[in-house]
């Protein structure tokens, strides 16, 4: 829970969520993410050899329903995701994917 802190009476939450700008489809805007997510879109512009502004450019072009910054949170998760495999997963001391508890979880979640 991000820290809260008392102005005028009054109790409000600090965000955790960092503001920076880019160029995007339509120009110059801004973006606001967590550390963690702006420092895996560096680590995807190091992979890909791209520029934050053309990364941010080509996952627009792609089209998403939820809007610019839900667009980019998805293709960093998705990114990653299609990365990850059972041998990254062992070696991270995660447990195994089996169907069945894939299926498990699912229902759990609903």
């Amino acid at each position: 829970m991000p820290p809260l802190f008392a102005t005028g009476g009054a109790t409000v939450t600090v965000s955790r969520l960092v503001n920076r700008n880019v160029v995007a489809e339509r120009g110059r805007t801004s973006m606001r993410l967590e550390p963690e997510l702006w420092e895996a879109l560096l680590e995807i512009c190091c992979r890909e050899g791209q520029d934050m502004s053309s990364l941010v450019r080509k996952v627009e072009q792609n089209g998403h329903a939820g809007g610019r910054t839900s667009a980019v949170r998805v293709f960093v998760m998705s990114y990653f995701r299609d990365a990850a495999n059972e041998a990254g997963h062992a070696a991270s001391g995660h447990g195994t994917l089996s169907p069945n508890r894939q299926q498990e979880a699912a229902r759990s979640a609903a």
